[in-house]
């Protein structure tokens, strides 16, 4: 691998690994930064002044409240209400003492903070905090230099801003989270509806074939050699039965390939033989190459024909039966119908799963499907279905 790559690799690491530390490790450089320029002279007196103070340098006591302001920042978001206390406490020593360091700067981090992580107990600490600041400002005002009582007013007012800006944030990624929660939702609803479409279509074809052909079969005793023909027809109907369910339930196994499960066109021959098998006559024509690439639409094609076969083979036993496939550039159309010359022959109703279920898979393809009386008496499934969309 050239070098330029392998750089580019280790740099796409870094952020994913970044993400993996601890969130008090990652907020720690942070309170960090404004705790070592809070000890640097060329920063002196540059932080947040309150009371107008005057001035003092910087001694034991100024480290130890720019580590009060600064340090408990790496648990901003871990401990919200705890970072926020220390903060106020080292920023009430660094006005009190006049130091105005650069570390004051994270109070309103920390408020920030809590307005936006901190889970219970909210109207406490904000209430909590206003009856801190009053004294606060009342003997920052008698010790200082005779700063104007508004001062104090707008500072109170920022800080609240702040609270309310956190506040915002926390209702934002609420809803956020409840939003990706309703859509795995729905997205599991949708999930469980199509595996029971998938289930309903392939036990309701098999089914149906070997119960045909098992009723077929009483009247054959007589000719063994066809009782057993009939009978091993059953037998492979049931096999076929199986290995679809066992493809169908595969979906639940995320190490399986969508690929190797998902039936296309080219086996809708299988399904005509197999439904020719079970006494029905059956006419296939396949126009066109199919593409390279259709998404959904060969799977959407192959069970429009099995519940249409199914069907005739239900409501139309018997009847002459035409099944037709044709490949366009950008569409697959399917029409399968009968002539009426069996028993029984009707537009099927069915359970709503079947051709409900398949006009709504069509739909939302973006293609059209229909169901309707033949003008011989029989009925006719049509669907025109576009290719190339994801599953």
């Amino acid at each position: 691998m050239p070098a330029r790559w392998r750089r580019f690799d280790i740099a796409a690491l870094r952020p994913a690994r970044w993400q993996r530390l601890d969130v008090t490790v990652r907020d720690l450089p942070f309170g960090l930064l404004l705790f070592a320029l809070s000890l640097v002279p060329a920063f002196h007196r540059h932080g947040t002044e309150l009371g107008a103070v005057p001035d003092r340098p910087l001694d034991a006591v100024a480290v130890l409240a720019a580590a009060l302001e600064g340090l408990p920042l790496a648990l901003r978001r871990r401990w919200p209400a705890a970072c926020l206390v220390l903060v106020s406490l080292g920023f009430a020593v660094d006005q009190f003492r006049g130091y105005h360091m650069v570390a004051g700067t994270a109070l309103p981090f920390a408020l920030l903070s809590a307005g936006a992580h901190l889970d219970r107990r909210r109207r406490v600490t904000a209430l909590a905090l206003t009856a801190a600041y009053v004294p606060l400002a009342l003997v920052l005002h008698g010790y200082g230099t005779g700063e104007p009582a508004d001062e104090f007013l707008t500072f109170y007012l920022v800080l609240a801003l702040v609270w309310g800006v956190g506040t915002w944030l926390r209702s934002t990624r609420a809803a956020e989270a409840e939003r990706r929660h309703r859509v795995a939702e729905d997205t599991r609803t949708a999930e469980r509806a199509r595996i029971a479409r998938e289930l309903h279509d392939v036990v309701t074809h098999h089914v149906t074939a070997m119960v045909v052909q098992a009723e077929a079969a009483r009247y054959l005793t007589a000719a063994p050699d066809r009782l057993d023909h009939t009978l091993s027809t059953v037998t492979d109907t049931g096999r076929r039965a199986i290995n679809d369910l066992r493809h169908l339930l595969d979906l639940l196994d995320p190490g399986h390939g969508a690929e190797a499960r998902t039936p296309t066109v080219g086996r809708i021959r299988t399904l005509v033989e197999q439904t020719r098998r079970a006494g029905q006559s059956v006419e296939f024509t396949e126009q066109g190459t199919p593409a390279e690439s259709t998404g959904s639409a060969d799977l959407v094609a192959y069970r429009v024909v099995q519940e249409a076969l199914t069907n005739a083979l239900k409501y139309a036993h018997g009847s002459r039966t035409s099944v037709l496939v044709r490949h366009g550039g950008r569409e697959i159309t399917v029409e399968v119908g009968t002539d009426g010359s069996g028993a029984r022959a009707e537009v099927p109703g069915g359970s709503g799963r079947g051709l409900a279920g398949l006009r709504e898979r069509v739909g939302v393809l973006g293609g059209e499907f229909s169901a309707e009386p033949g003008a011989d008496g029989g009925f006719v499934v049509r669907a025109r279905i576009p290719s190339g969309s994801a599953s």
